[in-house]
């Protein structure tokens, strides 16, 4: 597998100043290919993601292919470099279907999705979205279909098992403090937390967002402590989760309850870098070791992706991005089998119809194009020492708290000091 990716043939190219590649694996066959398009960020603040999400589609694509392909054709796939900036998507998307007349699109993020949706509305072209928040409530677009188990009430998903666990602590909590990123997903998460919130009967003491561009966190979190709040709910991206957990640990900023809609704490690299300082953080989770035994079919998919993701320096663990990367290709497969081509209308009223069985387990879209059913984890991080991706291989390492069904342990309160 190592060597066909490295083999593949690479043709570089311009798209008004965004560095862009064009993936095509060498084949010979004798039916035209099924191209699937997509933006994807492979450089900037969004490339851990994107070149995990890129890996494992050429995973799936490379093992489709084995098989004989899709009705007999070919799997190829055609990407660009969107450099983690939205200002980028319209015009990748509109070269993929106007130039390279892809047969199927996918996006992945929800600030990446929100500018391509536009574009693949106005084509009516189905969209198999990956890793976004509450998109649709937006456009309201009945070819739409996103892989991350949100479930129905998007802007909750995340911050209900947060909340939910909070309340069942003893004493309650009576306050909360709110603080996110001024950017799509982040608005959403505080959003959905806010919500949460006023259902629980929280007081909000702090409810402020920051610049993305922020570097300095010490003074966030000076302000969040100056109100004492019992919880702490933070929207964030990567580089600001790292900021602010750094910043609460040199403060010795101890709350009940920290953490939330923390993107960042599911990749490798931050896992490593921040080690034990994660100690007691709480956050989302798609997979985790310990929900290992309720998927099974996910294991022997990150056996083939981590060798590959080590070798070509992507996140090393895999847990969040490939298992739900991978499912939503195998819903792309499923629905071009089911109607017998690439009809778009076809395929929308077929994903809207099914139940798919996906690694990650059974999948049904309901008519928002969400899963009718949630299915978020809500962990806790425990025993971390030092720094090192390795220890987060141990199920211990992330107990599930939410949902009831995979939970794996009780909520340890109030966060401690990051060495236990």
């Amino acid at each position: 597998m190592t060597q066909n990716i490295a083999r593949r043939t690479v043709f570089a190219t311009a798209l008004g100043g965004v560095a862009a590649t064009m993936v095509r694996t060498p084949l010979a066959w004798g039916a035209d290919p099924i191209t699937i398009g997509c933006s994807m960020p492979q450089t900037g603040a969004l490339a851990s993601n994107g070149k995990a999400v890129l890996l494992t589609m050429q995973i799936w694509a490379e093992e489709v292919n084995a098989k004989g392909g899709i009705m007999g054709r070919p799997v190829q796939l055609v990407y660009y470099d969107d450099q983690s900036n939205p200002a980028n998507v319209p015009r990748i998307y509109t070269k993929l279907l106007d130039v390279d007349k892809v047969d199927l699109i996918v996006t992945n993020g929800t600030n990446l999705t929100v500018p391509a949706m536009p574009i693949a509305m106005e084509r009516g072209k189905v969209v198999m979205c990956m890793f976004s928040l509450a998109i649709n409530e937006k456009f309201h677009y009945d070819r739409f279909f996103q892989t991350m188990p949100y479930g129905p009430d998007g802007k909750a998903a995340i911050s209900a098992g947060f909340f939910e666990i909070a309340m069942g602590m003893t004493p309650k909590p009576m306050t909360v403090a709110l603080v996110g990123a001024d950017a799509e997903f982040s608005k959403n998460a505080v959003a959905g937390a806010r919500e949460q919130a006023r259902k629980h009967g929280l007081r909000v003491v702090y409810d402020r967002t920051y610049p993305p561009s922020t570097v300095d966190f010490g003074p966030i979190i000076r302000g969040i402590a100056t109100t004492n709040p019992d919880l702490v709910y933070i929207g964030s991206y990567p580089l600001d989760t790292t900021g602010l957990i750094r910043s609460a640990r040199e403060l010795s900023f101890r709350p009940k309850l920290f953490g939330g809609g923390m993107v960042g704490t599911q990749n490798a690299s931050l896992k490593g870098d921040l080690g034990e300082m994660l100690n007691d953080v709480v956050s989302y989770e798609l997979y985790c070791p310990a929900a290992a035994g309720h998927f099974p079919r996910v294991a022997p998919m990150l056996e083939k992706y981590q060798p590959l993701a080590a070798t070509n320096g992507v996140d090393t663990l895999g847990y969040y991005s490939p298992p739900f990367t991978y499912c939503s290709m195998e819903v792309l497969e499923q629905a071009v089998k089911g109607v017998g081509g690439l009809d778009q209308d076809k395929l929308g009223k077929y994903i809207h119809a099914t139940k798919f069985d996906t690694i990650v387990g059974d999948i049904k879209f309901g008519a928002d194009g969400e899963w009718t059913e949630p299915r978020m984890l809500t962990v806790q991080f425990r025993g971390l020492k030092g720094q090192g991706v390795d220890q987060f291989k141990s199920p211990s390492a992330e107990v599930i708290l939410h949902p009831a069904q995979y939970r794996t342990g009780e909520v340890h309160h109030p966060m401690g000091p990051a060495a236990q």
